[in-house]
């Protein structure tokens, strides 16, 4: 059994907010590089060097990417073989303290009295334990319009992938400019009504770009993306052939009665930091 130190997550989570807001991660500015290149659209390709010349600044200066620093998702994997003392309290303290250190909005507040706690917390945080001595964190800092235009359904098993296309495909067209294309889909298929939200959300965690390992899944993942980038909405909505960089997709068995689909979107500003103690 191998023991880790709140005080060394709550230090490992701080710093690894304030990278998460300030810098975009690799995969996705080259995926904007690349978006910038195959766009024939003159307002589309300018908006996509604006974007490109934001995260150089952000990341030149120390800023974060958007003044929407959103409300911090914690996805923790933990070793069978960790032990942690107050691993949710440590949490916190690391999120209140890059929070706190990097000038990060304080965007969170209470439901039914909309008071601001002031902290930019509580987080989201969703555990799950796993095989060995590693204790694996990812941050994901998710902001309000993207947030927002995420939507859920339980699908009868008669509308098929078919149906799930569609519905997909209408929840981006139905965004619009809202979440600040080029989008990042993230598709929770299957579970229960819970389920398939978290795995939508999920679904982020995976590098951009990289295809479902199972063949019939990457091939959904093509035909979606594909179709929403026939949409023309285009960065930041003014039009183009980009309106998603990536979809993501995970599955989980479901009742025979039911086929639940979630779409949770991110983005441009795809932001997220992966921590390993």
């Amino acid at each position: 059994m191998r023991e880790i130190p709140s005080t060394e997550i709550a230090k490992a989570i701080a710093r690894g907010l304030e990278l998460a807001v300030r810098e975009l991660p690799q995969e996705v500015e080259k995926a904007l590089q690349a978006a910038r290149e195959r766009e024939d659209y003159l307002l589309a390709r300018a908006s996509l060097e604006i974007l490109l010349e934001n995260a150089r600044l952000a990341r030149e200066n120390g800023l974060p990417l958007c003044q929407d620093t959103g409300i911090p998702v914690v996805f923790i994997r933990m070793g069978e073989e960790v032990r942690v003392r107050g691993l949710y309290a440590a949490v916190e303290e690391g999120l209140r303290e890059g929070a706190r250190r990097g000038y990060l909005r304080a965007s969170v507040c209470e439901a039914l009295s909309r008071k601001n706690t002031r902290t930019n917390t509580p987080g989201i945080i969703h555990l799950e334990l796993a095989p060995g001595e590693d204790l694996e964190i990812f941050l994901l800092p998710k902001g309000c319009g993207s947030e927002n235009m995420s939507r859920l359904a339980m699908l009868p098993p008669a509308a098929g992938l078919e149906g799930v296309k569609r519905f997909v495909v209408e929840t981006v067209l139905q965004a619009g400019a809202n979440p600040c294309p080029p989008v990042t889909v993230g598709i929770g298929l299957g579970g229960d009504f819970e389920y398939a939200a978290y795995l939508a959300k999920r679904a982020l965690l995976r590098p951009l770009g990289n295809l479902h390992p199972r063949e019939e899944v990457a091939r959904l993942e093509r035909e979606i993306l594909e179709e929403i980038n026939r949409l023309g909405i285009g960065p930041l909505g003014l039009g183009g052939r980009t309106t998603a960089l990536a979809v993501h997709l995970e599955t989980h068995p479901s009742h025979i009665a039911s086929l639940p689909v979630a779409v949770n979107l991110q983005c441009h500003a795809h932001r997220m930091v992966r921590i390993v103690l």
